[in-house]
């Protein structure tokens, strides 16, 4: 009998594992103070995609496009056709801030690797086994920054739906 209850038991704790099988993926406090650096070349680069998340990407001041993104802008996102007239279309006019102050985007860290800046975000879903539950996970972009501007793009996108 001892042996089926140490069954049942070891069979009950590997059925919740998964539950507890991940750590929670935790944000900075301060996400622009990921983007220094020592080096005054990476430094810069990600200054460049400081500028490009904060006012861009969350204050939608993309009047300011020229600033930051090179005419041709290579793009690997499926959802965006490369060159900047591109990227202006698909994410605008929306709505301008009228200020635009820290970045506020789940930052978890941003990594360099020569002219490239590469920035992982914290990213939450629902949990498809334990429904009106949550997990976190990350998702990635990354830049190629050519003479203080961003000439390419990746990112983890998935295809847009359809639009109706």
């Amino acid at each position: 009998m001892k042996p089926i209850k140490t069954l049942a038991t070891l069979a009950a704790l590997l059925a919740t594992a998964t539950a507890f099988a991940q750590e929670p993926v935790v944000a900075a406090a301060d996400p622009e103070a990921l983007f220094t650096d020592a080096d005054p070349v990476l430094h810069a680069n990600k200054q460049t995609v400081l500028h490009i998340m904060r006012e861009l990407l969350q204050c939608n001041h993309w009047d300011e496009a020229d600033k930051y993104l090179t005419v041709r802008y290579l793009q690997h996102n499926p959802n965006v056709r490369s060159g900047r007239a591109n990227v202006l279309a698909y994410f605008g006019p929306p709505p301008r801030t009228p200020t635009c102050g820290k970045l506020t985007m789940p930052v978890v860290t941003v990594l360099t690797s020569g002219n490239i800046v590469g920035v992982v975000f914290r990213a939450e879903y629902d949990d498809p086994r334990k429904p009106g539950t949550k997990y976190t996970s990350i998702t990635y972009d990354q830049w190629r920054i050519v003479d203080g501007k961003a000439d390419e793009h990746w990112d983890t996108a998935l295809l847009d739906p359809p639009r109706k």
